[in-house]
């Protein structure tokens, strides 16, 4: 049984449609411009006058994945996914399931017609392909985008510094309470700046009180377990990323509403599930993010990621092997991180055989679930002198939304959410790609790291294949080391915060067997798919 949307006023016209047979699409009376999904206003001429329009119901595959997991109970693999280009305007998506032929017959290009699917009050738009054998382009060569020039030649980023790191036991299953877990990276996180809980007045985190294994409680747990009495507390999913917690942390120190802010993430992902928490059937879903895409089975990040991946791999002839040198490379560096979770050798053979998850991706495409915490500290800059460490000083941050961040709307050849955040950071520096020691790439999946290669300008838009060399620029000897701890898909998915915390290992020389030469500049790349943040960081000393 398939999930389905939580009907609304402002929905119910688009999932009832169906019901005559005819596709609809919100259209507006002033402008004409087609909008998906439904808003109260045109984003093109902010007109609020629109209505249900009648489109052909014909269209062109843009990008598919061929899911093989089983997300739902009855929702039986292997499916097609697919983000299907209207014909009326190509620019409007939607995402769908491709049915009347093969998985293996579906292709980008392939033209397909509506067909609808009734469940209980709603009517689900499902596509067929039309029997045109002709393969239509219709997706635009990906531009990198200009971001706005900062507003302030004043840099915010340079009165804070990140005065100490520190995290709990890494793994899968700790069946661990995750609060406790928030503690342990808190309190080691203080002690290495060499503060005590009494010198922090403020708090950050992200996403806040989430559930599905995903937080311990937010800022309102830890302010109960450790009462700091902050003079200032920031925790929610609607910042640039994980990592927008540091930087909302960067501007209230430099704002002076507090001196020292403790930022923490924690996940307890594995033993959420172990525990059975996360079981249940297919009820109705509500919210921008999932209501789009739930019902055709699309459950997972991976799924909309794998579209865009395979589009990549269309586009540019690239194969999965550009996939597993960053797989692989994760692999070999955290064989050297004692904390991974992952260590075992990995070749290119384990990498193609294994278990497929949604095209292009296998089971090593995709990051680790586990437990875990990690918190840094955010402290005015004129502490740095006195810190029992040293300091990493935040150079710059890329943080501006370019994209449509409905992910199956806009960028379909990378991740989405990335170009325009690695543009903006450009803009706030005088340091370039190749002053970079170290690279910490959100990789979530292999292709988030393909992504924000190209996006921060290491190699140009489709040239990863090639650069790669087959791994051994991004290896620990080449010329970028990537993720030397591992990244997620091997030391573990701590959710972003792993990459700044290993950015602070390195830029101080305490990564141990893992540490990088010389290293005095990083940029961790944290998030992607919904708005990320990127941060590019330096030794104090440099």
């Amino acid at each position: 049984m398939r999930p389905l949307p939580e009907l609304t006023p402002a929905n119910t016209w688009f999932w009832t449609s169906g019901a005559d047979g005819s596709l609809r699409i919100q259209g507006c009376e002033s402008c004409g411009a087609l909008v998906h999904p439904p808003t109260p206003i045109c984003p093109r001429c902010r007109s609020r006058s629109w209505k249900p329009t009648v489109v052909s119901g014909r269209g062109t595959v843009v990008a598919f994945t061929v899911n093989s997991q089983p997300w739902l109970p009855g929702f039986d693999p292997p499916y097609v996914v697919a983000n299907v280009a209207l014909a009326e305007d190509p620019t409007v998506h939607l995402t769908t399931n491709i049915v009347g032929c093969e998985p293996g017959d579906v292709h980008i290009g392939q033209e397909v017609i509506v067909r609808f699917e009734s469940e209980r009050d709603a009517w689900l738009p499902l596509f067929e392909p039309t029997g045109s054998t002709d393969p239509v382009d219709r997706v635009p060569p990906p531009e990198r985008p200009a971001p706005r020039r900062p507003a302030s030649p004043e840099r915010f980023e340079h009165r804070a510094v990140l005065s100490g790191a520190g995290r709990s036991a890494l793994g899968r299953r700790l069946m661990v309470d995750p609060l406790s877990l928030t503690i342990d990276a808190c309190l080691a996180a203080v002690a290495d700046a060499g503060l005590t809980l009494g010198d922090i007045d403020g708090l950050s985190t992200y996403p806040g009180a989430a559930g599905v294994g995903m937080s311990e409680g937010g800022v309102t747990a830890v302010e109960e377990s450790l009462r700091l009495h902050p003079t200032w507390i920031n925790g929610g999913g609607d910042l640039p990323g994980p990592g927008g917690a540091v930087i909302a942390a960067m501007l209230a120190v430099g704002a002076g509403l507090c001196r020292h802010v403790l930022c923490f993430r924690t996940v307890w992902e594995s033993t959420y599930a172990a525990l059975g928490l996360g079981r249940g059937g297919a009820g109705r879903l509500s919210g921008a993010l999932m209501e789009w895409r739930a019902p055709f089975g699309a459950m997972s990040a991976a799924n909309w990621i794998g579209m865009n991946a395979n589009q990549y791999l269309h586009r540019y002839g690239a194969t999965r092997e550009m996939l597993g040198y960053i797989a692989l490379n994760g692999r070999a560096n955290a064989a050297r991180n004692p904390a991974a979770i992952y260590r075992e050798p990995m070749t290119m053979d384990d990498y193609l055989s294994a278990r497929p998850i949604t095209s292009p991706f296998g089971l090593y495409d995709c990051d680790v679930p586990c437990d875990g915490s990690v918190a840094v500290v955010v402290s005015d800059a004129s502490v740095a002198g006195d810190l029992p460490k040293r300091a990493v000083r935040i150079d710059a941050v890329g943080t501006q939304i370019l994209e449509r961040v409905s992910w199956d709307q806009d960028t379909l050849t990378h991740e989405p959410q990335v170009l325009g955040q690695a543009a903006h950071l450009w803009t706030r520096t005088s340091l370039r790609p190749p002053d970079i020691d170290v690279a910490l790439l959100y990789d979530g999946f292999t292709f988030n790291a393909i992504s924000w290669l190209e996006a921060l300008g290491f190699c140009g838009l489709g040239e990863a294949q090639d650069w790669l060399d087959e791994g051994r620029r991004i290896a620990m000897d080449g010329e970028l080391p990537v993720n030397p701890h591992g990244g997620q898909l091997s030391e573990g998915r701590t959710h972003g915060f792993g990459f700044i915390y290993e950015a602070v290992m390195q830029l101080r020389g305490d990564a141990g067997d893992r540490q990088v030469g010389g290293a005095t500049t990083a940029v961790a790349a944290t998030g992607g798919g919904t708005p990320s943040g990127v941060l590019l960081l330096q030794r104090a000393d440099a």
